[in-house]
């Protein structure tokens, strides 16, 4: 058995149906995507078997993108859960065959209650593609499956136009990276969206040392606050920082290190961030800088330091 050329077969068969499916992106197309944008209730996903999971999916997407949404089972529509339906929705269809008797009976229950459809079908002869407000017909030559049985091509590509549906939909609404935050507030995800470097600030634990004391004193702050680095100040104002690598450099190149001064081997102008900026930016930053720690400045102020490992642990 050559598992390769099987593999191979199936991204083969994939990369063809894709292909079927740019062809559905047509003025067709666009206008069922205007048609959605200017819905004033919900998109309604339906189907039957696997087209239904792959319904729950898009119906995921559509409400973590901005367009409200619910998934309703056909089978479950069809024993009185298309109550929920309401002339302001609209209702969209999975099934490839489209003319399976259960699509059969819900087609003509949504249209009894007048409720427009979309319908998304292999077939367009099928009574799904012949019978919907709109439709959108995917061509599919076989299943990826071998005996061309278990939906396999034919789901995939429904995802995919379930995606496209929803991305054209952000971009109508023009749906930012905020907005999205709004509504992934937990998770890893949600995280990198809504975390700011304050949520994360040790306030009680923020290295510093008067630009008048020793490199001892230095020496004493770092270790004791296990940041690598302290904040250097005069007055009250960040003029400077030092770091375990500084200290460690001094060591190395001076005779007579303990008898340096802080403003003897401090560095001036450290990179610094707001307590506002979010802890995705600031690890974004300590990366593309090559630093571990960030002096946190707000309104002149020194506020703390924060070290990548901290952003890490918070799951970022």
């Amino acid at each position: 058995m050559d598992l390769n050329k099987i593999s191979k077969d199936v991204l083969d068969n994939y990369t063809r149906s894709v292909s079927y499916v740019e062809e559905c992106i047509d003025e067709n197309f666009e206008v069922i995507i205007d048609y959605i944008s200017k819905i004033n209730g919900r998109v309604i996903i339906t189907g039957i078997g696997k087209s239904a999971i792959i319904g729950m999916k898009i119906s995921a997407t559509l409400n973590s993108t901005g367009t409200p949404s619910i998934f309703l089972h056909g089978s479950d529509a069809l024993h009185g859960d298309i109550g929920v339906a309401t002339k302001n929705d609209v209702m969209i269809c999975l099934s490839k065959s489209g003319s399976n008797t259960e699509t059969v009976d819900l087609v003509k229950q949504i249209k009894k209650l007048g409720i427009k459809l979309i319908g998304i079908t292999s077939d367009k002869n099928s009574f799904l593609a012949k019978n919907a407000d709109y439709s959108i017909v995917n061509k599919i030559e076989r299943e990826a499956c071998p005996n061309n049985l278990a939906p396999t091509t034919s789901t995939s590509m429904q995802l995919l136009i379930g995606d496209l549906i929803a991305i054209c939909l952000m971009s109508i609404k023009e749906f930012k990276s905020e907005d999205f935050a709004l509504y992934h507030p937990s998770g890893s995800l949600g995280k990198r969206l809504t975390l700011k470097v304050s949520d994360i600030l040790n306030y009680n634990s923020s290295p510093k040392v008067d630009i008048n004391l020793s490199i001892k004193d230095a020496i004493n702050e770092i270790s004791s606050k296990m940041y690598g680095a302290t904040a250097v100040l005069n007055k009250n104002i960040v003029v400077g920082i030092i770091t375990d690598g500084d200290i460690r450099r001094v060591l190395n190149e001076n005779k007579n290190p303990m008898n340096l001064k802080v403003n003897e081997i401090m560095v001036k102008n450290p990179k610094f961030v707001s307590g506002d900026m979010l802890g995705s930016e600031a690890l974004n930053l300590m990366n593309k800088i090559k630093i571990t720690q960030l002096l946190v400045i707000d309104d002149g102020h020194y506020k703390g330091m924060i070290h990548m490992h901290e952003l890490l642990k918070a799951g970022l």
